[in-house]
């Protein structure tokens, strides 16, 4: 158990099918990687739809090192999972950079002293415990090369608010709580704003495990371009977004657009204030999604 800015934040151990364990925050009722456990997500979701290993080792990607952006670090099974698929795989050029942002330690906290039942923090306990004491520890790559982690513990929006400069990410795993719990974390401004730090001559991919049409339509208004990630557990689709079109693999197409959207009682953006409201998207964001360069 773990006081973050006043709020006590505990967690328990959830058993899910084939003997694997993960684990759920009681103040909010949510379990992390629900169904299939925490590494086979990660891959599916996160390794898979930022194509992560080919692309850190991609020229054009990789020669002045490649960046991502760990947003949710949580219980760092996905960070793990990509620490382990980088050091088995990588062979690119300058290094690995990833930069984890979290508001609180207590999830992390809890899967270390865990380790032994969640099985996947087990081998790397040394090197989070000097990420949590000192914010960075280096790794080793193939190649002679080091991926350096460094970790942000503190609001996310306020964090892409101050004018500091970060390294433009090539990857971002998005694993926030829901819109229900976090809806700060889902809203148009956070999304133009995290948008706003890529570059177009770094492209870049962001994986969430959502399927939700409003925050589909949210990343497109934001200045995304949006298709679809692979299933995982009960969801037989995900989200994958791009700073540039020719990214994604399966692009959301017209129809998507005009049947979908059009007619969807939740298709409204989030926008910050509002909270995570449902409704149909209005005619004036409709007609701004309709002149998206996805769909022209």
């Amino acid at each position: 158990m773990m006081e973050v800015g006043g709020a006590t934040e505990s967690f328990e151990l959830v058993p899910l099918a084939g003997g694997i364990q993960s684990l759920r925050s009681l103040a909010n009722g949510q379990t992390f990687h629900p169904v299939v456990g925490p590494r086979r997500e990660a891959e599916t979701v996160h390794l898979h739809g930022t194509r992560l290993v080919e692309r850190a080792n991609a020229p054009g990607d990789g020669g002045g090192g490649f960046v991502v952006w760990d947003v949710g670090l949580g219980a760092a099974a996905n960070a793990l999972a990509a620490v382990e698929a980088l050091a088995a795989g990588y062979r690119g050029v300058g290094g690995v950079r990833m930069l984890s942002f979290d508001h609180s330690l207590g999830a992390l906290d809890f899967a270390v002293a865990q380790a032994a039942a969640l099985e996947y923090p087990q081998a790397h306990l040394a090197a989070l415990g000097t990420l949590r004491e000192t914010g960075a520890v280096e790794l080793p790559l193939g190649g002679g090369s080091m991926l350096d982690w460094r970790l942000y513990l503190e609001d996310f929006p306020a964090r892409l608010a101050r004018p500091e400069t970060l390294p433009a990410p090539h990857a971002v795993f998005y694993d926030p709580y829901s819109p229900t719990v976090n809806p700060e974390m889902w809203t148009w401004e956070t999304f133009a704003a995290l948008r706003g730090r890529t570059r177009m001559e770094e492209p870049c991919l962001l994986t969430t495990y959502t399927r939700s049409t409003a925050v589909r339509v949210t990343l497109l208004l934001a200045g995304w371009c949006v298709g679809l990630g692979g299933a995982t557990g009960e969801k037989d689709e995900t989200t994958v977004a791009a700073n540039a079109p020719g990214l994604l693999a399966k692009p959301l197409g017209r129809d998507w657009l005009e049947k979908k959207v059009y007619a969807s009682t939740n298709a409204a953006p989030l926008r910050a204030g509002a909270g995570p409201t449902r409704g149909p998207i209005s005619e004036g964001d409709f007609e701004r999604l309709r002149g998206h360069p996805q769909f022209g």
